[in-house]
């Protein structure tokens, strides 16, 4: 009996010390596991895994705070999402574009409540256009009757207002802006989960949300994986800053018909002139060795109103020249789950309207009111699916805009094809008969008309106007024959631009089935 209590008293033993190994050894793998899990953060990320070396949770991470991200952080902050932005550089911008906003845009700066940050920093008012061509003029002036005396374009320093935006959106306690670069999307089986980025110090972290929009400019370098770019130069901006002038229509934005291309003025503060002139072509003089300061002095500044002439000249000779690509891209989204693009990074067109910002407003309302109804966004699929629509619903003031500002430049360049040249003269005396052929046309510039028909509509009056003008009052076969090709260039003009805006979602969004999808249930 004693053996057998002996031998019960061993085998009670060593099976305690077999239970008190197995849980030591489990408590402290789970140790082991945890320090591991947190050293290998970052190659979990782009593998897929959803671990984020940042703990505080976000729903949406916006790249880029310029004019679109800085405007969607607050929007998006304001109705109560957390949002984290992620800008490159969060010191005041110094750009040469993006400074005028036309009246549209102002209403939709108005709808998203930040009308408040065109105060205080020196904006002026624009109430309209004045063109110039060969020693003529016309003043063009926004139809604003039907809207509140505040309506009207604004002009002002591109990095202060952004800087308006920036402070705003800071202020809501949701909304995060933090300077670093971002570097990668993180992907997961074709869905976009995160970002890598680098911070101001050089410290590599990953941030997740589960929805991602890139607003990083018109030189995105995330653009390529979410979009088809088509990025054309047409053109570039070569801008200058007139001081002590005033020009010849106050609080208008003044349009010279020069050649080769057109010439840009417009107040920027109570005592700055913005000049942009356009030099076509991705090739410019050169600054450094005087040859731009030559082609200022010699091809430009005679076509200038002399009222702004001396101050132009003085400019030059101050040296303080700068430029600046116009680039082109029509949007052409590749639908992504977990992300967006937004602003010039997904849909740029010539800056001769200033209709960029406008556009970039008017698609964070559409935005803002798809993405309303929605508590859960962690369904990247369905989301992505849901958000086809906005690729229509913004169609109506894009299309427009980005039709107009194609369609205009080429026509407001100067050519030697005759055809094209009698379309030029055309378009200035249209708009300068006054009345629908002024209004119309110009409530299309400003965004407060955007209907893409009416734009296709009064282009052709312009073309037909412009054959009238050479068959009258006696028609002659070469006369004839010029008009046709005039008929035939302008159409070469438009249809190629509306092709590329897509036709369907131009003219018949309603036939496409995304215009009608509903928010995924809840």
């Amino acid at each position: 009996m004693a053996d057998q209590y002996a031998l019960g008293y061993l085998l009670a033993s060593v099976l305690g010390l077999v239970v008190v190994y197995v849980l030591f050894s489990k408590r402290n793998g789970g140790k082991a596991k945890s320090a591991t899990a947190a050293t290998t953060t970052a190659t979990a990320a782009v593998n897929g895994e959803c671990r984020s070396t940042n703990g505080d949770d976000a729903d949406v991470i916006i790249v880029g705070a310029g004019v679109a991200g800085a405007a969607l952080a607050h929007t998006l902050g304001k109705d109560g999402r957390r949002v984290h932005v992620i800008e490159r550089d969060l010191t005041e911008p110094d750009r040469i574009v993006g400074e005028l906003l036309q009246p549209g845009g102002y209403l939709k700066l108005i709808e998203l409540g930040l009308e408040d940050c065109v105060e205080e920093i020196d904006a002026q008012r624009v109430f309209g256009y004045a063109l110039f061509k060969d020693g003529r003029n016309t003043c063009l002036s926004y139809p604003l009757e039907k809207f509140h005396s505040d309506v009207s374009g604004r002009s002002f320093h591109n990095g202060r207002f952004i800087q308006r935006m920036r402070e705003k959106a800071a202020t809501l306690p949701n909304v995060q802006l933090e300077q670093g670069t971002v570097t990668t999307l993180l992907e997961e089986n074709g869905t976009v989960k995160g970002v890598q980025y680098k911070t101001k110090t050089g410290e590599e972290l990953t941030k997740f949300a589960p929805l991602t929009i890139v607003c990083d400019g018109c030189f995105s370098n995330l653009r390529r994986s979410l979009c088809n770019p088509k990025v054309d130069v047409p053109s570039c901006f070569v801008g200058l800053i007139l001081e002590n002038c005033q020009l010849p229509y106050v609080n208008h934005g003044h349009v010279i018909l020069a050649d080769p291309s057109p010439i840009l003025f417009y107040q920027i503060s109570s005592t700055e002139i913005r000049c942009l002139v356009d030099v076509p072509g991705q090739k410019v003089p050169s600054i450094s060795n005087g040859e731009m300061a030559k082609y200022l002095k010699t091809v430009v500044a005679p076509q200038v109103p002399p009222e702004v002439y001396d101050a132009f000249i003085a400019t030059i000779e101050k040296g303080n020249i700068r430029t600046m690509p116009n680039r082109s891209m029509p949007a052409d989204p590749l639908p992504t789950p977990g992300a967006l693009l937004m602003g010039d990074a997904f849909n740029m067109r010539h800056p001769l309207t200033g209709g960029g910002m406008t556009v970039a407003l008017s698609d964070i309302v559409v935005l803002r009111d798809l993405l309303r109804p929605l508590r859960d966004m962690n369904d990247a699929p369905t989301l992505c699916k849901y958000l086809e629509s906005f690729y229509t619903l913004r169609k109506p003031v894009a299309s427009t805009i980005n039709t107009l500002a194609g369609a205009l430049y080429k026509v407001f360049c100067a050519s030697p094809d005759q055809a094209r040249k009698e379309m030029r003269e055309a378009c200035f005396d249209y708009l300068s008969l006054g009345g629908v052929c002024s209004t119309g046309p110009v409530s299309l510039l400003s965004g407060l008309n955007p209907r893409p028909l009416s734009l296709v509509v009064h282009f052709f009056a312009v073309a037909v106007y412009g054959v009238g003008r050479l068959l009258l009052p006696f028609p002659s076969p070469k006369r004839m024959w010029i008009g046709a090709r005039l008929i035939s260039s302008a159409s070469g003009i438009i249809f190629p631009i509306i092709k590329a805006e897509g036709v369907r979602q131009m003219f018949f969004p309603a036939t496409v089935p995304a215009y009608y999808r509903a928010p995924p249930a809840k």
